[in-house]
């Protein structure tokens, strides 16, 4: 299991990430979401050894993680890393070598990874003469290439077209049930939602909302959908009733201090009702609300 305890990172008087604590067990895909600034890139960074930390520990397997362990973790910075000079197949190879594979091993492991992402035909291309698209296969391939125990991938579905998303998808999927605990951060709500065991909110440095989509969404408020045959901006005005969204006919409501018959009677009182019904938040309702 990938832990981070307490782990806190200062630029000059800033504090960008203050005691960020969370885990990625083994076998899950964790999402990690947030807005710009809120601290993924320089936690994932930590992670990996590249930046130092003012405070806290990273630990692999209950102990604090080594250089020997980082070795062995797939990574897939922000930055993208690879030569944009050099054929793909190459450093692919090259990158596998580095990790300790023999030299067979890894071309046969290169050659596999650039076919699955329907590269094979150009495996001998440079990297600058590539799609921006076919340069992130290239990345995340590059962070499987040594068959990582753990992965920390730092948006790896941005630039991808849908069909490259869902190989990506089935890729980190098939890491998962091998046990690997797999950390990735993206601006795709509704991709993480999908996809991951867990999810873990950050906003300005901290963790504001940890656990799993259902845990996430049960302990989130309960909500109505009130929907009527007239306009429902009326209930703007009622006692007890909190607007969260309303849309001509139709509103969701949090209901503080009254009953849904109540709300019922309310509605009727005013004209025809043709729905109301008990809703849960969603994942990127929680993300807003969070990060608000």
């Amino acid at each position: 299991m990938l832990e981070v305890a307490r782990l806190l990172r200062r630029f000059g008087d800033k504090v960008a990430v203050d005691e960020v604590s969370f885990s990625v067990p083994q076998g899950t895909l964790t999402g990690f979401v947030g807005g710009n600034g809120a601290g993924k890139t320089t936690t994932m960074r930590m992670i990996m050894g590249v930046l130092g930390a003012h405070g806290g520990e990273v630990r692999w397997d209950g102990r604090g993680v080594t250089a020997a362990d980082r070795r062995r973790f797939g990574y897939m910075p922000e930055e993208r890393g690879l030569y944009p000079k050099q054929p793909i197949f190459d450093q692919l190879v090259y990158l596998a070598r580095l990790r300790g594979m023999r030299a067979a091993a890894a071309a046969s492991r290169a050659d596999g990874l650039l076919e699955r992402f329907d590269l094979g035909a150009r495996r001998k291309d440079k990297l600058e003469s590539l799609s921006l698209g076919n340069q992130q296969r290239v990345q995340i391939a590059a962070a499987v290439i040594a068959e990582p125990v753990a992965l920390v991938l730092d948006e790896p579905f941005s630039g991808l077209d849908p069909v490259a998303v869902d190989s990506m998808a089935a890729l980190l999927q098939e890491y998962a049930a091998q046990g690997v605990p797999i950390l990735f951060s993206s601006h795709q709500l509704d991709l993480v939602e999908r996809l991951c065991d867990r999810l873990v909110i950050v906003a300005d440095g901290r963790v504001v909302a940890e656990g799993s989509a259902a845990e996430l969404t049960e302990a989130g408020p309960t909500r109505h959908r009130l929907v009527l045959g007239s306009d429902a901006a009326w209930l703007r005005d009622v006692t007890g009733v909190t607007v969260v969204e309303i849309d001509g006919g139709t509103a969701i409501v949090e209901l503080t201090d009254m009953t849904t018959d109540t709300l019922l009677g309310e509605a009727l009182a005013r004209g025809s009702v043709r729905e109301l019904t008990e809703v849960r938040a969603s994942v990127s309702d929680i993300y807003r609300e969070a990060v608000a």
